[in-house]
């Protein structure tokens, strides 16, 4: 599900249309304008305790045009295997979640979201290219749509380096 754009079809992060947790479709063009870290998740992996900082991080910046896009994937050794319903229910009752949360996708291999193809090819982001490497891989993203920066599965969502960058552009 998601775009049917192509990587090499999009001329930016506003061309794609994605579906919401809660199945409807949303062109992230709705976000233009914002500081955006898009996030792939996961309920069952050793940094899914990363959604309580991630949540904070929202809180913290999100009256000042910020927004968390929360993509979770069942690419990584099955942590996330639940069905929409169940990953909306983990995330709202157990780390307090309202940032926009999507439905799965793939982030990696021959079948992964256009969305993921355009933030990791050479072409459309020749600068953080590279595959996703685990769950809760980010990246942060300007209020004009520029991939300005990727952080690993290790880097917290309130450490020093993600908030001295996303600081930059807000």
């Amino acid at each position: 599900m998601g775009s049917a754009l192509y990587a090499n079809q999009a001329s930016s992060l506003y061309d794609f249309t994605m579906i919401d947790i809660d199945g409807n479709e949303v062109s992230l063009s709705d976000y233009e304008g914002k500081a955006i870290l898009i996030v792939n998740v996961a309920s069952k992996c050793g940094y899914t305790y990363q959604y309580e900082g991630l949540e904070a991080l929202y809180e913290q910046y999100k009256d000042r045009g910020f927004v968390i896009l929360g993509f979770p994937s069942n690419d990584f050794l099955g942590q996330e295997s639940g069905t929409e319903d169940q990953i909306k229910e983990f995330c709202t009752l157990t780390y307090g979640v309202s940032f926009p949360m999507f439905s799965k996708i793939k982030v990696t291999g021959r079948n992964k979201n256009p969305l993921y193809a355009y933030l990791t090819d050479k072409e459309s982001n020749p600068e953080f290219k590279g595959r996703i490497t685990w769950n809760f891989n980010k990246f942060l993203v300007d209020r004009n749509g520029n991939i300005v920066n990727r952080f690993g599965s290790k880097t917290e969502p309130l450490s020093d380096e993600l908030i001295e960058a996303l600081e930059e552009i807000l």
